[in-house]
């Protein structure tokens, strides 16, 4: 194509050189030499010259104008976009270099992420998502183990103390029933020991009726009372142990009143009249009645089975207590002390200056 553009130094451009014209130029190393620093101006043969800048300059306008023309003529392209599979790879797989790839890339990952096209986008989203799912999943697990664990735990509380209660249960109602057992056994031996005296004392009643029928002799109570208003303190007994005996039975060394030996339940009188000052639990002597009689003298009954009085005013005769084995012993007994200013005395010689045949 032909071009009448100018050159900057005003030289006319002929039409496109012919391929003879162009291949009988071969420049020498004399005429191609500068002088004075410019360039030097070679002439052809033909009489055309040019510099190389001039040159270079008529090839660019030559060459840019063909290629315009070149592309005005040619008919248009159809762009199509590559097929969805291969879109991922197009997007990501390449390693694009330049600003063209750049280009490119960008706006068809963001095309395809507005249609809905899964890319790398969306995959990331995707992944995270994912991820993120997998974490609630484990966080609920644990906190469903840990539910667990502490459902498991209190069941086997309540199980433990259920078991507990109904121990508790069990050893209560045991311990009833022994105290039971226990208390109708007492009364059983109180009562026996109630209808042994009943009987002894209808016997003496009917010996002493038939003794005064006879005209032989006084009434006196069968030794049971005195006629200066003193009684024993118990019948039917058998004396085991004397006042000063000694032995590593007693914590003193030696003992310190008078056991008569009696079935548990048997009836404990007051020897006189006076008033209950002490009644209860007393260690060794077991459970324990203090009578003080009218002259300051106290008389102690130990290790009874039950107690009648506890206080106040009592006759001689009466029933306090009964005879027991409760505190330091080895048998039911009663155990009686007799104490004058605090010291004891020999309870044997006591009843019998009252009066008393033991």
């Amino acid at each position: 194509m032909a071009s009448n553009s100018p050159s900057p130094e005003g030289i006319d451009v002929p039409e496109t050189p012919t391929a003879g014209a162009w291949g009988e130029w071969n420049p020498t190393e004399d005429s191609a030499r500068s002088v004075r620093g410019k360039h030097r101006v070679l002439k052809q043969r033909g009489g055309l010259a040019r510099s190389s800048t001039v040159l270079g300059v008529g090839v660019i306008a030559a060459v840019g104008a063909g290629g315009i023309a070149t592309a005005q003529d040619r008919p248009q392209v159809a762009i199509s976009m590559p097929s969805l599979p291969d879109l991922p790879d197009l997007l990501g797989g390449g390693h694009a270099s330049g600003a063209a790839g750049a280009d490119t890339a960008a706006p068809a990952a963001a095309a395809a992420q507005g249609a809905g096209i899964p890319g790398q986008a969306d995959g990331r989203g995707h992944g995270q998502a994912d991820a993120g799912e997998a974490l609630r999943h484990r966080i609920l697990q644990q906190a469903e183990s840990q539910q667990e664990a502490v459902e498991t735990q209190a069941r086997a509380d309540a199980e433990r103390t259920a078991r507990e209660a109904a121990a508790q249960e069990a050893r209560t109602q045991k311990e009833a029933a022994d105290k039971e057992v226990e208390t109708a056994r007492v009364a059983a031996e109180e009562a026996a020991a109630e209808k042994a005296e009943a009987d002894r004392a209808a016997e003496a009643a009917a010996t002493t009726a038939a003794k005064a029928a006879e005209g032989g002799g006084s009434a006196s109570g069968a030794g049971t009372k005195s006629s200066g208003g003193y009684s024993l303190p118990t019948s039917s007994y058998t004396l085991t142990s004397h006042y000063g005996d000694s032995g590593s039975m007693w914590s003193s060394g030696h003992h310190t009143g008078l056991d008569f030996a009696a079935p548990t339940g048997t009836p404990v009188k007051a020897v006189g009249g006076g008033k209950v000052v002490s009644a209860g639990w007393s260690g060794a002597y077991g459970y324990r009645i203090v009578l003080q009689l009218d002259d300051g003298t106290e008389v102690w009954y130990c290790h009874l089975s039950s107690m009648s009085v506890t206080s106040g005013t009592v006759g001689a005769g009466e029933t306090i207590g009964r005879v027991g084995a409760t505190g330091n012993v080895t048998g039911a007994h009663l155990h009686l002390e007799v104490r004058k200013g605090g010291s004891t005395v020999d309870p044997l010689a006591w009843l019998e200056s009252k009066g008393l045949s033991v």
